[in-house]
């Protein structure tokens, strides 16, 4: 009998395959969502953007201002090295500021667990039923929750707090500071090799191709319009270019 009212589930839900054990249901497979590597993806990409508008938009400045390609050369790597330090610790506050809430919060529905177990069960039943379940069916849900862990039902139904979206200091200052370093290679790299007498043209040129990439893999990552997303990072990045060669060519003409 038990097993008939499995394969009528499995029938109902549309299942081809699953594992029972104690009346759940394994999938054969775990789906993959982008919402599971936005954490890093974020940090990373900003990282890079950075990376390369800040650093191209600091060379591009100096070499306006007619400097030597030495001089050049040290101002984009001093970029690079103070860029990639200041993002990490940037991302590290911020993201630190963001998993001490979390844990604030998860600590204050711990304690209401603890000292008011039912008026918890009652806000939990309805959410269900703000979702959508009839209210006896929220209440045999929330029932269950609290029985096998309440605190992760609560964290993650009342709260919106779940393990793939959770806050990561050290790994997002990591992932900042190593995908600006990356992005900022790029200009410093292009005044090594590029002619002195072009190098404002080259560092810029090479730059935007390369936002226009960062901001077409990001957006593709993250499900977004490819051309969107290319081209509000290079409309930024061009932005930002113009205001320091402007600046710098400025500051050339004064000083000769």
């Amino acid at each position: 009998m038990l097993d008939a009212a499995r394969t009528e589930r499995v029938k109902k839900t549309g299942l081809k395959t699953g594992n029972y054990w104690e009346g759940r249901i394994t999938m054969a497979h775990r789906e993959r969502h982008r919402t599971e590597r936005i954490g890093w993806l974020r940090a990373t990409v900003l990282g890079a953007n950075d990376g390369v508008v800040s650093t191209a938009s600091l060379v591009v400045g100096v070499a306006a201002a007619e400097a030597t390609r030495q001089n050049v050369l040290v101002a984009g790597v001093a970029g690079l090295v103070a860029g990639a330090l200041s993002m990490a610790a940037g991302e590290y506050v911020s993201v630190s500021s963001q998993a001490d809430t979390e844990r604030a919060d998860l600590e204050k529905e711990r304690h209401e667990l603890a000292t008011q177990p039912e008026a918890e069960e009652d806000e939990l039943t309805g959410i269900y039923v703000d979702r959508g379940l009839e209210p006896e069916l929220a209440r045999q849900v929330a029932r269950q929750f609290h029985a096998k862990d309440a605190l992760v039902a609560h964290a993650r139904d009342e709260l919106g707090l779940t393990e793939e979206l959770a806050a990561r200091p050290l790994q997002a200052a990591m992932a900042s500071a190593a995908s600006f370093a990356v992005g900022a290679g790029v200009p410093v790299l292009t005044i090594l090799v590029a002619p002195l007498n072009i190098l404002v043209f080259a560092v810029a040129g090479v730059s935007l191709v390369c936002l226009l990439s960062l901001g077409a893999l990001a957006a593709r990552a993250g499900g977004a319009p490819v051309a969107a997303g290319a081209a509000r990072v290079t409309i930024w990045g061009v932005l930002a270019m113009l205001a320091t060669a402007a600046v710098g060519r400025l500051f050339g003409i004064s000083a000769g």
